[in-house]
């Protein structure tokens, strides 16, 4: 599982030629939100979503034509999702269609790498187990890099998914170290004392935005007493969460638990995202009014 622009440029090499048609402007109701990308090569073939449906479709036909056309100057177009394109949305899409040829190769590799550093939250997530690897597929498609880290490196499966780098570590707590800040940790290995040395660890570096670790509630009662002993406070264990994943699911299959702990992470992504966004307007208004 490849990132959006990887793969756009994998397809221009191979093709020499590809249209992205990219939501620019939303207003009402819309399928996808200002940014969404869709690449169509010369082969119909389509990478990502600007939101599916007759709106997607005729964007898709236009980008075709363009291509066909070998029309290299990009265009505007406005989509009332209405009647017109028998959708019930409501809203209006605004998107910009551009022809890359491999003259434009440089600039697609740098949203290559935009895309690696912009909206996407860093995981370190301890364990190569099964449920490691769950959770690694789980987030591949996702806005997350994941640093995986296990002592053995024969737990390591031989293919990865780009979004993870494999780390093999005699000391995983000390990888903590390294974390930036809004770090996600997530703790799943193959040892309950590997596993309290570091939430220890980990509870101890105010780096991190969210430290989960896999468990029942009887487990995190065990760590907690422990942690306690170890002189972490009440104030630092309100920081875990034990078991991981949203409430109310309750399989324990590696797949269910990855699933629960993917969306329970994007809830936590877009909550941060949400704050920072509320308190960047605070302080525009608090400048205006000194």
């Amino acid at each position: 599982m490849i990132n959006f622009w990887t793969q756009v440029v994998d397809c221009l090499d191979r093709d020499g030629v590809i249209a992205i048609v990219s939501v620019t402007k939303v207003d009402g109701s819309t399928p996808r939100e200002a940014g969404a990308c869709m690449a169509v090569t010369t082969q119909g073939r389509i990478i990502g979503t600007v939101g599916g449906g007759a709106f997607e479709f005729a964007a898709l036909n236009e980008a075709v034509t363009g291509l066909s056309e070998n029309r290299f100057e990009a265009w505007y177009r406005d989509w009332p999702l209405g009647p017109e394109l028998g959708q019930c949305c409501g809203g209006r899409v605004r998107t910009l269609t551009e022809i890359f040829t491999s003259n434009d190769r440089a600039e697609l590799l740098q949203r290559v790498e935009t895309d690696r550093n912009t909206k996407r939250t860093s995981v370190m997530l301890f364990g190569a187990g099964h449920v490691g690897r769950a959770i690694v597929l789980a987030l591949a498609p996702l806005p997350f890099d994941v640093q995986w880290i296990d002592s053995r490196a024969d737990a390591f499966p031989s293919l990865i998914v780009q979004t993870a780098r494999p780390v093999v570590s005699d000391a995983p707590a000390r990888e903590m170290a390294k974390a930036t800040m809004g770090t996600f940790v997530l703790i799943v290995t193959h040892s309950h004392a590997l596993d309290l040395e570091i939430t220890e660890t980990a509870l101890k570096n105010a780096k991190l935005a969210y430290i989960g670790l896999i468990g029942s509630e009887t487990k995190r009662a065990r760590f907690e007493r422990r942690l306690t002993t170890l002189g972490v406070g009440d104030e630092t264990l309100v920081r875990l969460h034990c078991p991981i994943g949203l409430p109310g699911i309750s399989g324990k299959e590696p797949a269910t638990i990855a699933a629960s702990v993917a969306a329970d992470l994007l809830l936590r992504q877009e909550g941060l995202r949400k704050q920072a966004e509320q308190a960047s307007f605070r302080h525009e208004i608090k400048d205006e009014l000194a």
